[in-house]
């Protein structure tokens, strides 16, 4: 099956959402206001999440998948749990329907590939939901460092245990958005991985501590868990002639340069944009379908940030046994 209508012409672009949890909620909620576009509807199969989704938005929902496509899309975003990401991706490839599916792209880099030839083979757009890219403190890191020669990143992502059940540790749910993020910065793939990973209160990873080196020689590390009280989100990147920081949450950038053999230097806050993260990447998604261009983050991208997580719990060093306290006879 096909899709019936082209994306080309004035007519607006008919969009659906496949899940309505927290994340697939906020899809709806943005899509439904971005000119140009149609929400076509919101899949999921518990009623009651298909019942609070009308209570803020005016739109069809649906059990299944096939009961959207059936009623008709132009372009899907998947919000489902993970596992579920290969199949409903390729249901929706096959139907003709352009993909944004949230991250990580699947559950494995064979999966994530199955989708992207899928696309390419039906030539749609796929685009994957690495949603921290366009957070405006990040765009200003961004452009910040361009022309730098980098020395360094750090990027900090803790919080406290969601209130959400979730079949992923720490390096699946936060640590793959900072992965993106390190591999953007630097224009470089990881080639090196050090992972410190333990869990104190949950059956998966809660505590991540990573080392990665790139392959231009970038140092880099990320630090995130979930046993933090509050919410902290930082990056912060060395280069050969500044010190950036910048604070995710608060969206202030600091650049410090000009340094001195004295130790003294320059500093200066950098503008920060307003947008919201989401809504500037769904119109991302929404303008490569209409021009044609090169989705912000290509289908290879999110595999390549997914199989740098999965080798993260792959080398995770074995448990090192605690040395035993010898006591001298007297």
């Amino acid at each position: 099956m096909t899709s019936k209508n082209s994306t080309r012409g004035n007519g607006d672009l008919r969009v659906g959402v496949i899940g309505a949890g927290v994340m697939g909620s906020n899809h709806a909620r943005v899509l439904a206001q971005l000119p140009g576009v149609k929400l076509a509807g919101v899949v999921d199969p518990l009623a009651e999440s298909r019942s609070r989704i009308t209570g803020f938005v005016d739109c069809p929902t649906f059990a299944t998948v096939d009961e959207l496509l059936a009623a008709g899309v132009d372009a899907v975003t998947i919000a489902a749990p993970t596992h579920l990401h290969r199949d409903v991706s390729l249901a929706c490839i096959a139907y003709g329907a352009h993909v944004l599916v949230e991250k990580p792209i699947a559950t494995t880099g064979a999966e994530g590939r199955e989708i992207i030839d899928a696309a390419r083979k039906k030539g749609v757009t796929l685009m994957v939901g690495h949603v921290e890219r366009f957070n405006p403190a990040v765009a200003t890191i961004k452009e910040a460092i361009q022309g730098e020669e980098i020395l360094s990143v750090a990027i900090t992502r803790v919080g406290p245990f969601p209130p959400r059940m979730s079949n992923v540790g720490v390096v699946i749910d936060l640590a793959v958005h900072d992965i993106d993020l390190i591999r953007w910065f630097t224009g470089s793939d990881i080639v090196e991985v050090q992972p410190q990973l333990t869990s104190a209160v949950a059956e998966r990873e809660d505590i991540a501590l990573l080392q990665f080196r790139t392959e231009s020689g970038v140092l880099a590390h990320i630090n995130t868990n979930w046993l933090t009280p509050f919410k902290a989100r930082t990056a912060t990147i060395a280069t050969r002639n500044k010190y950036i920081q910048g604070d995710l949450l608060t969206r202030q950038v600091t650049e410090c340069f000009g340094f001195q053999r004295d130790g003294s230097y320059s500093m200066r806050h950098l503008p920060v944009g307003h947008d919201e993260p989401l809504r500037a990447e769904l119109m991302a998604f929404i303008n490569a379908i209409k021009t044609g261009s090169t989705p912000a983050i290509t289908g290879e991208a999110g595999v390549a940030s997914l199989e740098i997580a999965i080798k993260c719990l792959e080398t995770r060093p074995k448990p090192v046994a605690a040395p035993q306290l010898h006591v001298a006879s007297k």
